[in-house]
């Protein structure tokens, strides 16, 4: 069985950035694995730590069961995602137990540090899946199998500094439309949230809204999820590009 593991930062993120390449990837054959690193403490203005932490897991969780994948829970609070030793044990050790074949992770540069600490520990978790001597928690055997991995769009196709972010893989999600958005109303909680504290204005329509501006730089999809591959070394073969090979005519690389 070939397997997808989609890391992401918030509960929610993957919704944004990486569910509709998700559902691509279950309808040709594989196995669908879905975790948040922090917990979602941090997520509300009305609920102490405690009880929104719980209420975004079970709203994860429902989210993940939407797409039949398999839900692994989160490590760390909010805002507390920090590349450091025991945090990697813990995501090195569980990238190990899936042994995807594609990671789904954060852009390198985004808008806020968990998104970007977050795409750090998968990096570095994913390259130490073949290391025996790296000691992860809880202890499991290293993993010598390749896995390419994949960057996806930071938030607002713009990174820290205002900048264009353009990706050079686009994932025609534009038929997945109604589904992200069912799988991204299962986060009841952060609609509120964000408008209350972002200034957003439907938490629905801005999903819309991204996966449409990725749609026009592709040329090609009305929507689109956007992708950029992660150098290979230490990962897999310079040439190997799985989600390419997997998607067919549901997937176009730009030459930019």
């Amino acid at each position: 069985m070939k397997r997808a593991f989609a890391v992401a930062a918030h509960p929610d993120d993957i919704e944004f950035f990486m569910s509709g390449t998700l559902m691509r990837l279950a309808a040709v054959g594989y196995e669908l694995h879905y975790m948040n690193v922090a917990d979602g403490c941090c997520g509300s203005m009305q609920h102490d730590a405690e009880a929104i932490a719980a209420i975004r897991l079970q709203e994860a969780q429902n989210a993940a069961a939407r797409i039949d994948a398999v839900f692994h829970g989160p490590l760390v609070h909010d805002l507390e995602i920090f590349y450091d030793r025991e945090t990697l044990a813990r995501l090195a050790a569980i990238v190990r137990q899936v042994a995807p074949e594609i990671m789904l992770i954060h852009a390198p540069a985004d808008y806020m540090e968990d998104h970007m600490n977050a795409c750090r520990l998968a990096v570095t978790a994913a390259f130490a899946r073949g290391a025996p001597n790296f000691p992860v928690e809880p202890p499991t055997p290293a993993v010598n199998k390749p896995v390419t991995l994949y960057h996806a769009q930071p938030y607002g196709n713009r990174d820290p500094l205002g900048e264009p972010v353009r990706p050079n893989t686009f994932v025609d999600v534009s038929e997945l439309q109604d589904r992200k958005r069912d799988m991204l109303a299962e986060h009841k909680s952060q609609r509120d949230w964000l408008d209350e504290s972002q200034g957003v204005d439907s938490y629905l329509v801005k999903l819309q809204e991204l996966d449409r501006e990725v749609g026009q730089m592709s040329g090609r999809f009305e929507y689109a999820e956007g992708w950029r591959r992660h150098n290979h070394l230490g990962f897999c073969g310079p040439d190997d590009d799985p989600l390419v090979a997997a998607l067919g005519e549901c997937v176009f690389c730009g030459d930019f």
